[in-house]
């Protein structure tokens, strides 16, 4: 199936595209947080201050959907400006707590990526 075939697959195609990022925005939160607890063993997520978590769960919804829509696209190589950008942005706070932005950031993109290549999977079958 060529990239953005699945646009010419009529409904069923966009229903599994935007079914499959509802999903992943729902449930990356979760994930990651799950994680990250996982390897502290504690709450990593409660001992920051809501400034930082908040733009945390923004750049990690905005980190789905681009990581998705590349994917459809098959435009893997953009994955690394999601990389590039969130080094640039967020330099200072990683500097801070290494482990909430980097292993926050590990997990999120590759659980998005896992989401997203199952759903090209389930759109080259449609």
């Amino acid at each position: 199936m060529e990239p953005t075939m699945w646009l010419a697959e009529g409904w069923q195609g966009i229903a599994v595209a935007v079914g499959g990022s509802v999903f992943l925005m729902l449930t990356s939160g979760r994930v990651v947080n799950g994680v990250l607890r996982g390897i502290a063993k504690e709450d990593v997520e409660g001992k920051l201050e809501k400034r930082v978590r908040d733009t945390g769960v923004v750049v990690g919804k905005c980190e789905n959907i681009l990581i998705v829509a590349f994917v459809l696209a098959g435009a893997y190589t953009a994955l690394s400006v999601i990389f590039a950008a969130k080094a640039f942005v967020r330099r200072e706070d990683m500097s801070r707590n290494s482990l909430y932005f980097l292993a926050g950031t590990m997990v999120n993109v590759t659980y998005s990526l896992l989401v997203a290549l199952v759903l090209k999977g389930i759109l080259a079958s449609i």
